[in-house]
């Protein structure tokens, strides 16, 4: 027998808005194993303790926040409305049924006012890593790093060319010093001094957000983008670093920086790190090496000559600091160009009237030429690394922690746009959506029965 439901909207009930919220809801089990106390110290110094109203308090701004990027909530005003109606969230944020919701305005005020040029997204992002150290969710000796591309809030076809300066590399000097050694250690003169040329280059700025990069990569999409460049530790694929770079910066450049500053700050006992083919370059070799950490990093296969053998095919001999072809002849050392590559040449007079000549070099003088930079042999050790049974084991480590942490940011917490402009802007996001992960991951490990 058909009845219609009765409407109960207008009835009176008493009831405690804690026994709405399901006893499982993800924000039952932050509330009882987070302690956001420590947010009042960080934010201290930029409050008046005897000027103007009273702000909201601190502790449940950053509440909204966090709900807003645990939830996928893509805009502040959203977000106040979905306050307005969800009982967990109203929980969570100490509200009762009948409580206004802060305005949206509020978040906002304080993100272009009061937390505008400060670290206080950091310093939460720092606070919740230590929180996870402290329950031994962290290990410290495996870490992996990636980058992913988030979508400016530019359209990429507003936008005006600029002549800028040519970023100096971090590690020139250093290099500049090991060709000299190389030099004196192969008997050669120091290379004259060569006057500092100013190197210019012209680049897409976008004049809606000035901070973003225009990235042209293949296999990726074009425009106006920001880089989130994200560290993981293997134990429990807990971020342990976030940072936020134009998307025009290539990968490698701020990494060495970036782990100096995780072992510095959490005080890791790094042994091994895993990354993707775009960290293989000679300085990141090199820099994990001084380090003493063992580096393992996808192969990246470079593209040859048509016709001609691949330098593979000639063998270095470390003993007497030679190559040798194919056909058993020997290729000795030249020199050692300002680039940092030492110059191996073969013996024209042997080589015309070899039988593998066409396919080994086009020169018309029948000389081969094969380069060797100063720090190959590091690259060749981190080659080493990626083939070993342990190295093998790091690599496939990967998808299942920093590509996995990656996936879970753009599927389930928004980071596929940059909601916000600037740098600054996107920093902020990529950090609090890391911050939300951490602190999920955090409260479902303690809470698992």
């Amino acid at each position: 027998m058909l009845r219609p439901i009765r409407e109960k909207q207008i009835e009176l009930e008493m009831v405690s808005i804690d026994q709405l919220v399901p006893e499982d809801h993800l924000l039952r089990k932050i509330d009882a194993t987070i302690d956001f106390n420590f947010i009042y110290d960080r934010v201290k110094s930029f409050y008046s303790e005897d000027n103007g109203r009273p702000p909201i308090d601190p502790v449940m701004l950053f509440k909204m926040m966090l709900v807003g990027y645990l939830f996928g909530i893509r805009s502040e005003r959203q977000l106040e409305k979905e306050i307005q109606t969800n009982v967990a969230y109203r929980w969570f944020l100490g509200l009762n049924l009948t409580d206004s919701v802060p305005h949206h305005s509020t978040i906002s005020f304080n993100r272009h006012k009061r937390f505008k040029g400060t670290k206080i997204f950091q310093d939460i992002f720092d606070e919740v890593v230590l929180l996870a150290m402290e329950h031994r969710m962290v290990g410290g000796r495996l870490l992996f790093t990636d980058s992913t591309h988030l979508k400016a809030n530019a359209n990429k076809r507003k936008f005006v060319k600029e002549t800028v300066q040519v970023d100096t590399r971090e590690y020139i000097e250093e290099l500049n010093q090991a060709i000299e050694d190389d030099r004196k250690a192969h008997g050669k003169k120091p290379l004259p001094k060569k006057e500092k040329e100013v190197e210019e280059k012209e680049i897409k700025v976008s004049t809606t957000d000035k901070d973003s990069g225009y990235m042209f990569r293949d296999g990726k999409p074009e425009g106006f983008f920001y880089l989130d460049h994200r560290t993981t530790d293997h134990k429990y694929n807990i971020i342990t670093d976030v940072y936020v770079t134009p998307g025009n910066v290539h990968d490698s450049r701020p990494y060495l920086e970036r782990l100096d500053r995780q072992c510095t700050r959490f005080d890791f006992k790094l042994e091994a790190v895993g990354l993707d083919a775009g960290y293989l370059t000679m300085p990141i070799c090199h820099g994990l090496d001084q380090r003493g950490i063992m580096g393992v990093i996808a192969h990246r296969r470079f593209s040859t000559v048509k016709g001609l053998l691949p330098k593979w095919k000639f063998t270095f001999d470390h003993e007497t600091d030679t190559y040798i072809c194919p056909q058993s002849q020997v290729l000795t050392y030249a020199t050692t160009n300002r680039e940092g590559y030492r110059q191996y040449h073969s013996n024209p007079e042997i080589c015309k009237d070899c039988p593998s000549l066409s396919q080994c070099t086009k020169s018309k003088n029948h000389k081969k030429v094969i380069t060797r930079h100063v720090w190959e042999d590091k690259k060749e050790k981190v080659r080493e690394n990626r083939l070993s049974p342990e190295g093998k084991t790091i690599y496939k480590m990967r998808k299942e922690t920093i590509e996995r942490s990656f996936a879970d940011s753009k599927q389930l917490h928004g980071l596929r746009y940059c909601r916000l402009r600037s740098l600054e802007g996107a920093s902020e996001q990529a950090l609090m959506t890391a911050t939300a992960q951490n602190i999920k991951k955090i409260a479902n490990h303690l809470t698992r029965g």
